[in-house]
């Protein structure tokens, strides 16, 4: 019956995706920086969550550093994209905003894990994945350009665990990846990147894992309405089974309140990463905020559509672990700008890798953003 159940949803997974016809990107350039950069005295690296602030033309990079290199922080970018191309050196990084929490002091070492941040037009969110071995919940916290915490908003109880036995919240590692504010500012949206304990299992080589996308009403602060949002399978299988091997959601990014890009990642051990994007209409998809369980009942869902943009593995270059996507610029013909960046892991084997793509064509919700 499991093993049905399993095949079920990877057929349920596979219906609700379509391909885009009308959408036509192009590559239009990449810079590396490689692991051991240094920038104030601390290493650069763990860049999984970017964001872009149009007015001073600058964007913010998330590390996801648990404190540990150095105290927790983002970093402020220009990227050059002036002659509508990225040069190989148009990356420059300008600052180190370091995070205070709400007594003011600095996060102590492995007290969180920060993946994902948003521009407010004044401010930023930033979440963390949390620790289940460390009981330390997920948060998502608004935080001044200087780094003070300015405020935290409620995590659902389903997405927590009391402790690292219970069989129901977050999977570690697998929490909240991404974060996303739509063009007003009405709404912050983010998603665990695999399934919580209670609603499905992660991703592997035959099924996609069903993850929550969870919408903030900003008005309030609260907690609104909550999808369901069924990654794709690891796209290939490593050769020994019980190499590491993952696929997850990893980044949203809000066209409008009801359509988003979502950026998907797969590895698997001797094998590399496949990234996709893609876009998602929330549209005809249930609200399931209600539902504290989804494990046997998702075949009485309707999942959110995706509809398959792009996978970057055809633009014929070599993909590090890209985990953030946030639109730049528009280009001096109108087009608009997608700029990715990779988490390095701090692994001397990897680099910090960002990319930049412009749309050619279609997506025209793109234009009133």
């Amino acid at each position: 019956f499991l093993g049905w159940g399993i095949l079920l949803l990877a057929l349920m997974a596979e219906s609700r995706i379509t391909l885009a016809e009308d959408i036509d990107f192009n590559f239009i350039g990449k810079v590396t920086l490689p692991t051991g950069f240094l920038f104030k005295n601390t290493e650069v690296g763990g860049l999984s969550g970017m964001t872009y602030n149009p007015d001073q033309q600058v964007y913010y990079a998330i590390s996801d550093d648990r404190s540990s290199q150095a105290p927790a922080r983002f970093y402020t970018l220009k990227i050059d994209l002036s002659s509508d191309t990225l040069p190989p050196d148009g990356v420059e990084i300008i600052a180190k905003t370091t995070l205070l929490n709400s007594d003011g002091e600095l996060f102590a070492e492995m007290s969180l894990d920060p993946e994902a941040i948003a521009f407010t037009g004044e401010s930023v969110f930033i979440s963390s994945e949390g620790d289940v071995q460390r009981s330390q919940p997920p948060f998502i916290k608004e935080f001044s350009l200087n780094g003070e915490e300015l405020r935290s908003l409620p995590i659902p109880d389903k997405f927590l665990s009391a402790s690292p036995e219970e069989k129901r919240g977050i999977r570690n590692n697998f929490s909240l990846e991404s974060l996303t504010l739509t063009p007003d500012n009405r709404y912050l949206f983010t998603a665990t990147e695999n399934a919580l304990l209670q609603d499905g299992e992660a991703a592997s080589p035959t099924a996609g894992s069903p993850c929550r996308i969870l919408r903030y009403n900003l008005k309030t602060g609260q907690p609104d309405q909550e999808f369901l949002y069924i990654s794709d399978p690891i796209v290939i299988a490593p050769r020994f089974p019980k190499n590491f091997q993952i696929n997850g959601l990893v980044d949203l990014l809000a066209l409008d309140e009801d359509h988003l890009l979502a950026l998907e990642r797969s590895f698997a051990l001797g094998v590399g990463y496949t990234i996709k994007l893609f876009e998602v209409s929330l549209d005809g998809g249930d609200r399931i905020q209600a539902m504290d369980r989804l494990k046997g009942e998702l075949l009485n869902i309707s999942p959110v559509r995706k509809t398959l943009l792009l996978n970057l593995n055809t633009l014929n270059i070599t993909l590090d672990n890209i985990e953030g996507l946030t639109f730049g610029p528009r280009l001096s013909d109108g087009r608009r700008s997608l700029i990715f960046i990779s988490d390095n892991n701090f692994n001397s084997l990897q680099i910090t890798q960002i990319l930049a793509l412009v749309i050619r064509a279609g997506l025209q919700r793109l234009s009133l953003i």
